[in-house]
């Protein structure tokens, strides 16, 4: 891009954010592609086609953005490589509206942050409008999941008589003795991630029926042990207070083993969404006061660390790793 005659080059936030996006949708036209396929609600159908339309979209002018930067556009995923369109359905039409609503929230997140990053107007135009775009998305699955009566609200709260002010340093605590009620926010947090959590073991539950490589599936089986284990220390703090726990969705998956989605495209969801939960549950942390609940997330924060680690093990063995935009090796370039 040009200013002035000046040419302003792309900053490693900018280059490493369109990186990141293009893999992101060009992944996502690949499983959208399946869901549209399949789907049989006339109501879903339409949210499908609105997000596969955007990922289409995304993926054109991210590739125009490198073209024009004389950058090697991605190798990411293909619809030849990555999918079988025509294979068995693998997932219920309600599976797939509540994982657009997860997406539309992870959208927005990822959106917002290369917003914040974003120093060319051309940059920052494009991630405002996905932004945008994210927000639309989102409207829109929970439009149909409040129609459908699908849509997992999180617990009420009784309205308080007055103001009040924390008085004793055991609000904190939570080891031992009585615990204090959660607050807002710590339910807030814990339903969610259980909701993540949730969906995460259903989609490992898919994956892992019709995964081809030997480790690839028990890395599946092994994350879908670790997302219901989640579920339960999460539902089990919550049923302490006698809230509600969210439903989980292991009987949305179809009976399907035939090959679907590539290993590498199921392994890239996987770690990618394996990596959101570690700022999912450090966010998490700092909104929790009470010293269990924070402790909890930080035990569990570390098993997913490790799990993400043998993810990107296994796909640099399979040579399914693209190497993200990176500082040049100096040391290497002087030999």
């Amino acid at each position: 891009m040009e200013t002035e005659g000046k040419i302003i080059k792309l900053t490693a936030d900018e280059i490493s954010q369109l990186w990141a996006a293009y893999m992101n949708d060009s992944a996502a036209k690949c499983q959208l592609s399946h869901f549209l396929a399949k789907v049989k609600d006339d109501e879903i159908r339409p949210v499908i086609e609105h997000a596969l339309e955007l990922s289409k979209a995304h993926v054109a002018t991210l590739a125009d953005f490198f073209k024009k930067e004389n950058y090697p556009i991605p190798y990411g995923f293909s619809l030849e490589e990555d999918v079988d369109e025509n294979a068995p359905k693998l997932f219920s039409d309600t599976y797939v509206l509540n994982y657009l609503n997860q997406m539309g929230k992870i959208g927005l997140q990822g959106y917002s942050i290369a917003v914040s990053l974003a120093v060319r107007s051309d940059i920052y135009s494009y991630f405002a409008e996905c932004l945008k775009e994210s927000i639309d998305l989102l409207r829109i699955a929970n439009n149909v999941l409040l129609s459908k009566g699908l849509y997992i609200k999180s617990p009420y709260l009784e309205t308080p008589g007055n103001v009040d002010f924390i008085k004793k340093q055991n609000f904190l605590t939570g080891y031992f003795g009585e615990r204090r009620p959660l607050t807002g926010l710590e339910i807030s947090n814990l339903f969610a991630n259980f909701k993540r959590n949730a969906i995460g073991a259903a989609t490992l539950i898919g994956f892992s029926q019709v995964a081809k490589s030997k480790d690839v599936k028990q890395f599946f089986l092994r994350g879908k042990d670790i997302a219901e284990k989640h579920c339960e220390i999460f539902g089990s703090i919550l049923r302490e207070d006698d809230l509600p726990v969210p439903m989980s969705w292991d009987t949305e998956v179809t009976d399907s083993t035939t090959y679907t989605f590539s290993d590498k495209l199921m392994m890239f969801y996987t770690t990618s969404l394996t990596s959101l939960s570690i700022g999912y549950y450090g966010a998490s942390i700092a909104g929790s006061l009470r010293r269990d609940i924070a402790t909890q997330y930080v035990r569990l924060n570390h098993e997913i660390g490790l799990y993400s680690e043998d993810g990107a093990n296994i796909m640099i063995k399979h040579g399914w790793l693209e190497e993200p935009p990176r500082a040049l090796d100096r040391d290497e370039l002087a030999k």
